[in-house]
């Protein structure tokens, strides 16, 4: 390959991260509301599920673990995909964002748009994932794509054996 040909494949191969290294933030207003329900089931053996709510970027990297429900810390490998993904790597972010299983009912948490180093991170696209795991009980793993950047909108997710109705308002003010 001659120089030429060697400089043209160097900036194609800097192009992608000079764009990243340059993306805009999100706005400081920007931020996301999460209504998420747990239904209440009929059964003997009914336990707490263990939840894990995280936002991932375009490249399927963990940006922000916005909820970890987990009776114990032995049961964590149970939330498989999360674990995979977070988890197993950072013991001190476990220890910062983990509380107790919750029971049956509606509950509302936001994502402010920074990471898990507190960090506002950049317009575009992501995907926001639910995994839910009961002992005794049964498994969901839901994601839903985002396009994050300077307009409002809403996603629903319909419920599913272990999740009730899951809304998504972003909204930038």
């Amino acid at each position: 390959m001659n120089t030429f040909a060697k400089s043209i494949v160097g900036m194609a191969l800097a192009l992608p991260l000079s764009f990243a290294v340059h993306a805009k933030p999100l706005p400081d207003s920007a931020q996301m509301d999460i209504e998420f329900a747990l239904p209440k089931i009929e059964t003997s053996m009914y336990a707490r599920p263990y939840v894990a709510v995280w936002i991932e970027d375009a490249q399927r990297k963990p940006v922000r673990t916005v909820q970890l429900w987990v009776g114990k810390d032995e049961w964590l490998k149970d939330l498989r995909s999360w674990w995979r993904k977070v988890g197993r790597y950072d013991r001190e972010l476990v220890d910062a964002v983990t509380s107790a299983t919750r029971p049956a009912g509606d509950y509302r948490f936001v994502w402010d748009g920074l990471d898990d180093n507190g960090k506002r991170v950049a317009q575009g696209e992501y995907t926001f994932y639910v995994e839910v795991v009961r002992e005794h009980g049964g498994r969901n793993y839901l994601r839903q794509k985002l396009t994050l950047a300077e307009t409002s909108f809403s996603h629903h997710i319909a419920p599913t054996e272990e999740t009730g109705d899951i809304n998504l308002h972003y909204s930038v003010k």
